[in-house]
């Protein structure tokens, strides 16, 4: 189940009336922890096996023998959650290279596995539940122990709100304590509040540097529903480039390269001019302060690249 958007960097629009609770945004990677027979499987967004890459939610099976967890993969620094020293642990594979390299993350920058939600338990599907009894079946089964933590609730949604501001979080996320679990849906009965106006977005095209082959600026759009793969064009990001984070997304653009472009409308010839198209396969974050009525956004900075995220999980532009 995903979150709707909802008005970045406002207080007020997180809901303030009962029926709802209020939990930290973490800066992580989402994951269903599948416990059976002792054993935890560890599934993406985009339903990828990533067991290996987190060996220390092992110890997640001492929580209940049959269970469903939703939750979020958190590496921590200085007291913060940092999403680059998580997400590269989605691509280690389990050979004997990768479970050695596992291991050192494990020792090095251990990760928590923040759960909000029980799904199943004890082969019982509970997912038609409200969300404060899923909650409740929660909490009832949970015990503290290695790499494993409950995120905690609140009941004043903008305290939170300012107070995860205050200490550097990514935000808050608000859900309606009646709502049952839908998965694969972007639900309005979840709302997300992140601090840095920060959306997902997929990459149609690239720009070099003027009077350079370095990467210069991406050309970034939202899908469109009822256009197969399509992209509805939200504007060029050139901020956020510099160093090596524009170099390693240069080297996985390259291999990408089309004749035509994935945007369902035309580009402007501004944008347009000097572009390398590409396939619409890579997603981004990018923080902006907003959309204009065009509509393209304003002052985007680039954030990082999403690898733990397909195209078809970023928000469709006509929906």
């Amino acid at each position: 189940m995903l979150a709707s958007p909802g008005a970045p960097g406002r207080e007020s629009s997180v809901p303030d009336e009962p029926g709802w609770q209020h939990e930290i945004k973490w800066d992580g990677v989402r994951l269903l922890a599948d416990v059976r027979d002792g054993k935890v499987t560890l599934v993406t967004r985009s339903e990828r096996d990533v067991t290996a890459g987190f060996p220390e939610f092992a110890a997640l099976a001492d929580v209940a023998p049959d269970a469903l967890f939703d939750g979020e993969a958190v590496a921590w620094l200085n007291g913060v959650p940092v999403f680059s020293r998580v997400v590269d642990r989605v691509h280690v594979g389990n050979d004997e290279r990768g479970q050695a390299r596992a291991a050192r993350h494990a020792a090095l920058r251990p990760a928590t596995f923040m759960v909000f939600d029980l799904l199943r338990l004890d082969g019982l599907d509970i997912t038609s539940l409200p969300l404060r009894a899923r909650r409740r079946a929660l909490e009832s089964i949970w015990s503290p122990g290695p790499a494993r933590s409950l995120s905690t609730t609140y009941a004043d949604g903008p305290a939170l709100w300012t107070a995860s501001a205050e200490q550097g979080l990514e935000g808050v996320v608000s859900k309606r304590l009646d709502s049952p679990y839908r998965p694969g849906t972007r639900s309005k009965d979840w709302l997300k509040f992140p601090h840095r106006g920060c959306d997902s977005y997929v990459i149609g095209g690239w720009r070099p540097q003027v009077g350079s082959t370095a990467l210069g600026a991406l050309l970034v759009g939202s899908p469109m529903s009822t256009h197969d793969g399509g992209l509805a064009f939200r504007g060029r990001v050139g901020s956020g480039l510099a160093g090596r984070s524009g170099a390693r997304l240069a080297q996985a653009l390259a291999p990408l390269a089309r004749l035509h472009s994935p945007f369902t409308g035309d580009v402007p010839d501004i944008d347009a001019r000097g572009t390398t198209w590409v396939e619409p396969v890579l997603v981004v974050d990018v923080a902006s302060l907003g959309v204009t009525a065009s509509p393209r956004l304003r002052q985007p900075s680039y954030q990082r690249l999403r690898s733990d995220l397909d195209p078809k999980q970023v928000p469709y532009a006509d929906r």
